[in-house]
Parts: structure tokens; sequence; C-alpha cells
């Protein structure tokens, strides 16, 4: 195997690992983002629970 293939297969080798990375940051990306959105909903229901509760 010459220089140029081996360059060619570790090119190869690191674009594939770069993809297989990028696809769990995206997934973790999304489950941050329903993780946010679950807490925004248990804020506005605390938030409101309070102002019920709360003297006018």
């Amino acid at each position: 195997m010459n220089k140029t293939h081996e360059g060619r297969t570790d090119i190869a080798a690191t674009v594939m690992a770069l993809a297989a990375e990028a696809a769990e940051l995206q997934t973790r990306v999304a489950e941050l983002r329903q993780e946010l959105v679950d807490v925004n909903d248990r804020v506005t229901a605390i938030s409101a629970a309070l102002y019920r509760i709360s003297p006018p």
C-alpha cells in the first residue's frame, strides 16, 4: 500500500468517525432541547401554582 492510498484511508476513517460523532451530538442536542421544554413546563406549572396560593 502506498502513502497516497494510506492517506485516503486515514481521511475516510476520519470522515466516518466525525460523521458518527456528529450524529451522536445531534441526538444529544435533541435530548437537551426536550429537557429544556420539560423544565419550562415545570417552571410554568410551579409559577401557576404559586400564583394560585399567593394572597392577592
